[in-house]
């Protein structure tokens, strides 16, 4: 039998369950971005330049970027949304008390590309099925669990 959330985590639950929604769609897309940058610099040998003289957007060729370079902006920016992605990731995995293969899966998404579109669907339904489910026995729960405290 699955282990089900603790009674007094019920209520974070569905904070942790948002966070890790918008924290995978905005993974998501920077990890696509980083795919198409990686792909732009190295195979083609363009990187994208901000504010210089060719423009507000420019491709200019690899290591000639005078401006701000946003190849390495991307960059930085996917890896401090994966960080909250795992944090988001491990609240949630936490709360509900999931196995620790899903805490893996899960943080997969984050750098396999479109594998987080793919996941935060079904593990939201997971969440709220859970949740939905259980509703009478975790109320009964915390009622028990209230009553001996």
């Amino acid at each position: 039998m699955p282990r089900l959330p603790k009674p007094a985590d019920i209520s974070k639950i569905p904070g942790a369950l948002r966070l890790y929604q918008v924290s995978s769609i905005i993974t998501g897309v920077f990890l696509l971005l980083l795919c198409a940058e990686v792909i732009a610099k190295f195979i083609y040998g363009y990187e994208v330049e901000m504010g210089g003289e060719n423009g507000f957007l420019a491709m200019v060729p690899k290591d000639t970027v005078a401006a701000v370079n946003v190849s390495t902006a991307i960059l930085i920016m996917h890896g401090w949304f994966y960080v909250l992605y795992l944090f988001a990731d491990f609240r949630l995995w936490s709360l509900m008390r999931w196995p620790f293969w899903r805490f893996v899966l899960i943080a997969l998404g984050g750098i396999i590309p479109t594998l987080s579109f793919f996941l935060e669907g079904p593990f939201t339904r997971t969440v709220k099925r859970t949740l939905a489910e259980n509703a009478d026995t975790t109320a009964a729960r915390a009622e028990k669990a209230e009553a001996t405290s």
